[in-house]
């Protein structure tokens, strides 16, 4: 009796734990999409390298001051400039031009990514801010300005946020150093597949965190770069100096009190505000002269300020307002600037860098080019101070 009890219950059972298993299988080869899973970067081809033509190029994008989009009104437009119409959108189809146009291997955000007054939610706006880059598959680094923690994020959480973004190659921090800020690191450009250098950086770019605003004395002033972020700044110019003497860049956000002083020792571009930096001077400049790689600094913060000056051997260059919600100038176009490093060509493979180029693109109905540059050639003297295309 005890037998045939279990053998019934057996043959109820049986079906039930076969339909359970077919559901689970179900589940697996064709997963709810509604359900929640785990999302994973997509990571950009890391080493950075130059391209198989011996080229790297490098978009600038100062101050986009994003919003919420569609409904963040654009700020300093005339009519030509889409008027009551033009919004947070304007900035972004701005981006995708560019990228069309110039196809860069990097794109840097030099700092208030964001607008925090406006923003409603910082992860958000990033998102909407940065998604240009994502949609075309463009590696990207980032640094922080003064506005981007104002809104539902800090600092920190802003950084670690945009490293995990798709294509990033921003960090946090270096490894191993204890230094002030967020927004600390280097990306070294390797040579291009197939070269003899391919294992090579025969470029390197250092991003710092010039801070927000503080307090000194009683008074208000920019944030500046502090002594640990200049410690660990030359730690990594001696270490990658020991490998090859690469060039090196240089961005951050907010300037440095020494560039003031180029409206007097001349300059290539546009000078129209004062230059917004601290009252603090904690040495910037003295520190990359002494190192000796950089060639150049890419700034944001001054949206009126789209110049390029030399200081004591090293060009100090404003990226000029990219962000319709950002202040700016009626009938003045926002503007994106390209630096383009070309290598040498050996007789059996490409060598060191060769040149560094600039030049800044308007938004306008032919995305002008103007104001070409050279920054820096091989082999030459860098305290000339004229060398224009």
């Amino acid at each position: 009796m005890a037998s045939s009890h279990l053998a019934a219950l057996a043959s109820l059972l049986l079906p039930c734990l076969l339909a359970l298993l077919l559901l689970r299988l179900a589940a697996v080869l064709d997963p709810d999409p509604d359900a929640a899973v785990p999302r994973v970067k997509v990571a950009a081809p890391l080493p950075l390298r130059f391209r198989h033509d011996g080229a790297f190029k490098i978009l600038q994008v100062a101050d986009m001051h994003f919003g919420n989009g569609a409904a963040t009104r654009c700020r300093d437009v005339g009519p030509d400039g889409g008027g009551a119409l033009c919004s947070d959108l304007n900035t972004t189809r701005f981006l995708r031009r560019v990228i069309e146009a110039e196809k860069p291997d990097l794109i840097a955000f030099t700092g208030d990514n964001i607008f925090g007054g406006s923003a409603t939610d910082a992860a958000e706006s990033l998102l909407r801010a940065i998604s240009p880059a994502i949609e075309y598959k463009v590696p990207w680094a980032a640094i922080l300005g003064n506005h981007d923690q104002e809104s539902t994020m800090t600092r920190e959480e802003l950084m670690t946020f945009m490293s995990l973004m798709d294509y990033s190659v921003s960090q946090v921090n270096p490894p191993g150093f204890l230094v002030h800020g967020f927004g600390n690191y280097h990306i070294g450009i390797h040579g291009p597949f197939g070269s003899e250098l391919v294992n090579t950086s025969l470029l390197n770019l250092y991003f710092l965190d010039s801070g927000d605003r503080q307090v000194v004395n009683g008074v208000k002033t920019y944030g500046w770069i502090k002594e640990s972020q200049l410690d660990w700044l030359r730690a990594t110019s001696l270490e990658l100096q020991k490998k090859t003497h690469a060039p090196a860049l240089a961005f951050f956000h907010i300037p440095i009190p020494e560039v003031r002083g180029l409206w007097y020792s001349g300059f290539k571009g546009q000078y129209q505000e004062g230059v917004a930096c601290s009252s603090v001077n904690s040495g910037v400049l003295g520190t990359l002269v002494s190192m000796g790689d950089v060639k150049a600094v890419f700034l944001g913060h001054d949206h009126l300020n789209d110049f390029c000056g030399n200081l004591n051997g090293i060009w100090f260059c404003y990226g000029g307002g990219f962000g319709y919600h950002a202040y700016g100038r009626p009938h003045w176009p926002r503007r994106a600037r390209i630096i383009y490093s070309e290598l040498k060509k050996g007789q059996r493979s490409w060598m060191e860098v060769e040149s560094i180029q600039t030049w800044k693109l308007l938004d306008d109905e032919k995305l002008s080019k103007i104001d070409e540059q050279v920054l820096w050639r091989h082999n030459t003297d860098d305290s000339d101070h004229s060398v224009y295309l």
